[in-house]
């Protein structure tokens, strides 16, 4: 059965860093993009990054220059590097894999909360 497990999340300063890092099955992983979305309270769920199964990423505005995403294939997990990190990153991050169209998995989520 497909499985995304999150982790990394946790409570930060305003300019800190966290790593969070999305660990899935190998049959879900291989051949897939895998992206991170967040959502904050009251707020839908909005895109982060994307990682293409080639090594393609793609950010959202509000996040360039300051988030990495990258993949390790050979370990089927995807990270997200978060530097100079803001309040507005506050946020449950999710990672989420669409194998093929009409088709999604989401984690469970992970809480990031960046204090001022």
């Amino acid at each position: 059965q497909a499985q995304l497990v999150e982790s990394g999340g946790g409570l930060v300063q305003v300019g800190g860093s966290l790593r969070l890092s999305c660990a899935a099955s190998r049959t879900l992983f291989s051949a897939n993009a895998v992206a991170w979305y967040r959502q904050a309270p009251g707020k839908q769920r909005d895109l982060v990054a994307r990682i293409s199964s080639g090594g393609s990423t793609q950010y959202a505005d509000s996040v360039k220059g300051r988030f990495t995403i990258s993949r390790d294939n050979g370990k089927n997990t995807v990270y997200l590097q978060m530097n100079s990190l803001k309040p507005e990153d506050t946020a449950v991050y999710y990672c989420n894999v669409q194998p093929r169209a009409g088709t999604e998995y989401w984690g469970q989520g992970t809480q990031v909360t960046v204090s001022s």
